[in-house]
């Protein structure tokens, strides 16, 4: 990619930068001043956070580098159907709100583990405890240290290491030293800085796209309009490339979710079955995210918290799909002029490429915040809940069960220091997958997501199955899952029949894997003996006589989360049936370039 070959700031920057940084240095010194006494304090901030504490920091943790480098790469390939990972969030949500909360809050455990050895056994908060450590650190960390390194790699010219260190070791000390509080307060101040440091980035792209009218509107139009072919023989020869690569077809819709079933990313069917794996895995079972909920003070405060997460997914893919779009409105050239594998390379540069082309000197401190903050924020989140399953589920349950609070903290504070050295070392072999980054977390998260997703579901719906089907369906899951991934990697998409070439997309393997997970749940729990009264009590699983999930929704209709909830779904249905196809079609335009002046003409796009 072309561009500036250094990033250069203005002083104003390196005070912008400077007085972020100051800012998140205070904020967590001051919260995580408090001695950490016990492990409710250090791991779950006491269970006192509010709603808002909630909410921030669950979206701040969520937005890191496979966010800004990730999934703006993966924008600027595949179109706004990357949307629909964070559309699709409505189902998980309102899962999460009224079926998992409930149960998680009013069983006052620590972890997800935990809750599943209450539900099923000892074995299963093994496993689980097992397989959230390790994808933590590889589907997480190691990722987004390596996402966050290239992009002060590429901006900064320092080198890879030492820009992955930093990042690990800057981000880190607030997990170590305050806990979980230092972490969502900090994640909080975080958040904002995100936001506004991403809308400038689309708001300045669609100001260069607008050219001589310098009109956002007009630029928003332009980016359209080339999305759908209609800038020219640049943008009909891109999407051409792109249809044939993907889909082995000559047409392509860049502005719809809305994906025929062979699509690698984002087949149509996965809007409706995607939450029930990767969904509920990521939102519910994951540690790093769901320990905010279990922080909370109120069952209240925990689902308002997740409703406000629902109102800032609506407005992430202004952040982090737009910027994709207007790039693809630039640089048609980058997927004509490189073999399909190196642009998909290129895609991870996108967004830096964008910063240091378009933002002008002054804010681009601002920016540089935003995607450190970003990375700085899930970093430490997913550290500190890395520590909290190991000391808790490891650590305390497996081999010392008599440890005393003072020494839980002392072994959290130490495990989160040999994590990050761990995620650190392997943060360097990313680098060698191939691809965009966004999709290496997506494909982890589909290998491990479907049978614990599944084991979850069953075990808070069903009262029936048990221990031993959760176990065999975890191991059969696994193996399903392997055997998958061996196939698709030998047999060619011409040799392979139709009904297996369906299941090709990775999110469509993860699907039967789930299916396949809850039929051998379900028929090896019927193999022994229903579980004991204190494994299927209304704490643990759904009640339906009881009705148990209408409880604590706000005494006011302002407060209420039925409210609130409600015009989530209604917001986020109506984006999704704006672009399902209905609204934006891709045309050819055989009369020629559209605008006369081609990119080179717009302004301050030059170094595009």
């Amino acid at each position: 990619m072309d561009g500036l070959n250094t990033f250069q700031m203005h002083w104003i920057d390196y005070m912008a930068f400077g007085f972020f940084f100051v800012i998140l240095s205070f904020i967590g010194l001051w919260v995580g001043r408090r001695e950490k006494a016990d492990s409710s304090d250090y791991f779950l901030a006491g269970r006192r956070l509010p709603w808002y504490a909630v909410g921030g920091s669950f979206i701040a943790s969520n937005i890191s580098a496979e966010h800004f480098i990730g999934m703006v790469g993966a924008a600027f390939i595949y179109g706004v159907c990357v949307a629909k990972s964070e559309w699709g969030n409505i189902w998980a949500f309102s899962f999460l709100i009224w079926i998992f909360i409930p149960f998680l809050m009013a069983s006052r455990v620590f972890t997800v583990p935990e809750f599943l050895e209450r539900r099923y056994n000892f074995a299963i908060r093994q496993i689980f405890a097992a397989v959230t450590i390790v994808c933590n650190i590889l589907a997480f960390l190691a990722a987004v240290l390596y996402g966050g390194g290239v992009a002060l790699n590429t901006l900064m010219g320092w080198p890879l290491w030492v820009c992955i260190a930093a990042i690990g070791i800057i981000a880190g000390v607030w997990a170590i030293y305050g806990g979980l509080r230092s972490v969502v307060w900090t994640d909080l101040f975080t958040l904002f800085v995100m936001l506004a440091g991403g809308l400038l980035v689309s708001l300045f792209g669609l100001y260069v796209l607008s050219g001589s009218d310098s009109s956002i509107l007009k630029g928003f139009s332009v980016m359209l309009e080339r999305n759908q072919g209609m800038g020219g023989e640049q943008w009909d020869a891109a999407l051409g490339a792109v249809a044939n690569n993907l889909l082995g077809s000559d047409t392509y819709n860049r502005l719809s979710i809305v994906q025929p079933l062979n699509h690698p990313f984002a087949p149509w069917m996965t809007i409706f079955v995607g939450f029930i794996t990767m969904g509920i895995w990521y939102n519910v079972l994951n540690q790093f995210m769901i320990q905010r909920v279990l922080a909370a003070r109120s069952s209240w405060d925990a689902r308002m918290g997740i409703v406000m997460s629902g109102y800032l997914k609506i407005l992430l893919p202004t952040l982090v799909v737009m910027p994709g779009l207007i790039y693809f409105a630039m640089r048609p050239d980058i997927i004509n002029n490189n073999e399909w594998g190196v642009a998909k390379d290129l895609s991870n540069q996108v967004y830096v490429d964008m910063v240091k082309t378009l933002i002008p000197l002054g804010i681009r401190g601002l920016i540089l915040a935003a995607l450190f903050g970003a990375i700085q924020s899930t970093v430490n989140s997913v550290l500190n809940s890395t520590s909290t399953v190991f000391t808790l589920d490891i650590f305390k349950r497996w081999i010392r069960p008599q440890a005393n609070e003072k020494t839980l903290v002392r072994v959290g504070m130490i495990s989160t220091t040999l994590i990050l050295i761990l995620s650190m070392m392997l943060a360097w072999f990313v680098q060698y997958f191939q691809g965009s980054l966004f999709i290496y977390i997506q494909l982890l998260y589909a290998f491990f997501a479907a049978p614990f997703s599944a084991i979850f579901v069953l075990g808070v719906l069903s009262r029936r199955v048990n221990g031993f089907g959760a176990v065999t369906a975890i191991l059969g899951g696994f193996v399903i899952s392997a055997l998958l991934k061996i196939y698709y990697g030998q047999v060619p998409t011409a040799q392979a029949p139709a009904l297996l070439e369906f299941f090709r997309p990775f999110i469509m393997q993860a699907t039967l894997v789930w299916a396949m997970s809850v039929i051998i749940c379900w028929y090896a729990s019927k193999m022994r003996p229903a579980p004991s009264e204190n494994q299927v009590n209304d704490q643990l699983t759904l009640n339906f006589k009881k009705l148990n999930i209408f409880q604590d929704l706000g005494d006011r209709w302002y407060r209420n989360v039925v409210f609130w909830w409600g015009i989530f779904v209604v917001i986020i249905i109506s984006l999704m049936m704006t672009f399902s196809g209905l609204v934006f079609s891709t045309k050819k335009n055989p009369e020629g370039p559209y605008y006369s002046e081609g990119i080179n003409g717009l302004n301050r796009s030059d170094n595009f």
